[in-house]
């Protein structure tokens, strides 16, 4: 059957490149666009639903045709392949039915479509109508309401009231007979004489401008003047420097310094007009200067300046800090603490000379936010001074002014609203800031004028100057009596460290010739060291034994016995004397606790400290007990009975002359030595 249709095929047929050939090709192309036009001319002519039955019609026809041929083919026979022809032939007519519909149908629907575009474009054009009708409106509209809303310049203006007008303006521009009836017409009366009032005004006010001008002139006249005059008065100025430093007159920087002084803080300024004061009536070596930025503290005084541009960079600086991370909580306490304890940018200085060219700076602050007013000090020497290993705090800074007087250490705020403030921002307290900020001692609140009554606390405290007055020669006396007396130290510290007691010449007569015990050792010792020791016991209890106080220890040695001396020094060391506890190791360990003597060696310290006082202002006095205490060892020793039982001489043979060896039960040795007798005897 293949090779049956194979051979009912039509052949290829192989064109040339001929003249012939391109004639058939064009006569079928007109046939076919005859055809094409014809169909386009039958679609109008032809029901779409006869089509559509016909199409319908022409499927199962199609769909019968070919389950008969399925059919024949599966019978197989001789005749079947002629009926199976018949079919296809009739099934090939019905293929060229769908084809001619389907061309039908395409153009129907390009017909549909081009229809549909042109009713489209025809209501696009009556809807872009509508929009420009509907605009035109729209701008109608605001037209109106603009010429509804117009208001004209005059009403702005604020006319005289009209009895004034017609009580002031002339006759020519009143027109009240006119006017009175017509508001249009008054109105422009009353515009006419605003402007006629205007130019009058304009040219008064063009008088005024040339008289400012010529008063301008003037002042620049005098300016000048001015400013040629302050040259000369400067080089006035500079040729008096050295007749002022020959008539020690310093006129030029005192007018600097009272220049400066205007912007100090109320206390600051107390403080430096009474020490300025002071200086130049009782002590002219007292130098008092102010230190610091001026251009800061008159910084602190000007008001905020409000502009654009200020507003602008604060803009821009908020919306930057927003971007950025906010700041934790410890770090927004610790801005709050320094802003709280911040210092006036101006500090006031003052120089103490003493008399063997020592000085003592002071620098005193100011801190604003908490009303008080801080020191820092720091004493200089005209020789270096070689410093020895106890006596390392005597001249530091954090403890040479403590107790200047009694129980003023210093490291707690005078003020009581202070604690308020601190709980806000959490300071526990103000001496763990003292070593920066300088130590808030009450005499220094009292030389600014500031007092802070603790039984009725005032809102604000006043600097008042009678009240630094009345403090400032007192204070200046006990600073150079403290620097006097740490330098004395110093020096005696020195020749103690080397086992040597220094005697000046004028307290040789308080002791004997001959001292056979010698300080072996001085050393300083911690506050808990001194509270651990057993043989000072007494003077813990009665309180003592302070943590402001210095502490030492003394060895004394003869032979075999050693004789422990704890010190306490008082920071207001001479005029309160030290303390001394002793302890004997010989024979056992003998202290003021079982042992009467030891007891009577303490109390000739201790008691009778003004014998060894010597000349004023006694800064032998240490000196003095030490050496006491080493003939009060030799008297013990010596004093002490001899042992029979033992062969071989005294150990400690008696070398002092004694009245009497012993006195009362309890055996007490004579330890006053009696001057110029030379002789030991009883109290």
């Amino acid at each position: 059957m293949s090779s049956e249709s194979s051979k009912k095929r039509k052949p290829k047929v192989i064109r040339s490149d001929g003249a012939p050939a391109e004639g058939k090709r064009n006569r079928s192309d007109t046939e076919q666009e005859g055809k094409y036009y014809s169909e386009e001319a039958e679609v109008d002519l032809r029901d779409p639903g006869r089509d559509y039955e016909l199409y319908k019609y022409t499927c199962q026809e199609l769909q019968r045709l070919m389950a008969e041929i399925q059919d024949l083919k599966s019978r197989g026979g001789k005749d079947v392949a002629i009926e199976i022809e018949e079919r296809r032939i009739q099934s090939c007519v019905h293929f060229m039915t769908l084809k001619k519909l389907n061309r039908l149908a395409h153009i129907r629907l390009k017909k549909g479509r081009d229809q549909t575009h042109e009713a489209k474009q025809k209501v696009d054009a009556y809807h872009l109508q509508l929009q420009n009708l509907l605009y035109e409106v729209m701008h109608l509209q605001k037209e109106i309401t603009k010429c509804l809303e117009f208001k004209s310049k005059h009403e702005e203006i604020d006319l005289v009231s009209l009895e004034e007008f017609y009580k002031e303006a002339p006759p020519d521009i009143s027109k009240a007979e006119v006017t009175m009836g017509d508001p249009h017409q008054q109105t422009l009366a009353r515009l006419d004489w605003e402007l006629e009032q205007r130019k009058r005004l304009a040219e008064k006010y063009r008088e005024c401008l040339s008289n400012k001008e010529k008063i301008l002139k003037e002042i620049e006249v005098k300016k000048e003047y001015l400013s040629s005059l302050q040259p000369r008065l400067n080089s006035i100025m500079q040729a008096s420097l050295p007749v002022q430093e020959y008539l020690f007159m310093p006129f030029d920087q005192a007018h600097k310094q009272y220049e400066t002084a205007r912007h100090l803080p109320p206390p600051l300024y107390v403080l430096f007009v009474q020490a300025t004061a002071y200086g130049q009536a009782c002590d002219k070596t007292l130098s008092v200067a102010i230190e610091g930025s001026v251009d800061e503290a008159k910084a602190l005084f000007k008001p905020p300046e409000d502009s654009q541009d200020d507003e602008s960079d604060s803009d821009a600086e908020e919306e930057q800090t927003t971007k950025r991370r906010r700041p934790t909580l410890g770090v927004q306490l610790d801005d709050k603490r320094k802003e709280m304890l911040k210092r006036h940018p101006l500090s006031v200085m003052l120089d103490l000379k003493c008399k063997d060219d020592s000085v003592l700076h002071l620098t005193f602050y100011y801190l604003m936010n908490l009303n008080i007013m801080t020191v820092k000090a720091k004493v200089t020497t005209a020789m270096e001074l070689i410093t020895p290993i106890s006596a390392g705090d005597l001249l530091s800074p954090d403890s040479v002014l403590s107790c200047l007087y009694p129980g003023d250490h210093g490291k707690k705020t005078p003020n009581p609203a202070n604690q308020y403030q601190f709980d806000k921002v959490g300071i526990l307290t103000l001496s763990d800031y003292v070593l920066e900020l300088g130590h808030p001692y009450l005499w220094v609140q009292k030389l600014g004028g500031l007092h802070f009554p603790k039984e009725q606390p005032q809102q604000t405290v006043i600097a008042d100057h009678s009240l630094s007055a009345s403090h400032m020669e007192t204070t200046m006396k006990l600073l150079k009596t403290r620097v006097q007396s740490r330098l004395a130290l110093h020096k005696q510290f020195a020749s103690l460290e080397h086992g040597i007691v220094p005697v000046t010449s004028d307290c040789q007569y308080l002791f004997p010739a001959k001292v056979v015990s010698r300080l072996v050792k001085w050393v300083t010792i911690a506050h808990e060291d001194y509270m651990e020791l057993h043989f000072t016991k007494d003077i813990v209890d009665a309180g003592l034994a302070g943590d402001t106080n210095l502490y030492y220890m003394a060895l004394i040695e003869r032979g075999t016995a050693k004789l422990q001396a704890a010190v306490v020094l008082n920071p207001g060391y001479s005029s309160i004397p030290p303390i001394f506890q002793l302890c004997l190791n010989w024979k056992g360990e003998k202290t003021n606790s079982n042992d009467d003597n030891i007891r009577a060696m303490e109390g000739e310290v201790n008691v009778c400290y003004k014998e060894l006082c010597g000349p004023w202002p006694s800064h032998q006095l240490l000196t003095n007990q030490l050496q006491r205490l080493c003939v009060l060892l030799d008297v013990y020793l010596e004093t002490e009975s001899h042992d029979d039982s033992v062969e071989g001489p005294k150990e400690f043979p008696q070398e002092k002359m004694c009245l009497r060896l012993f006195r009362g039960p309890s055996r007490m040795k004579p330890f006053k030595y009696n001057h110029p007798q030379g002789f030991f005897s009883h109290r």
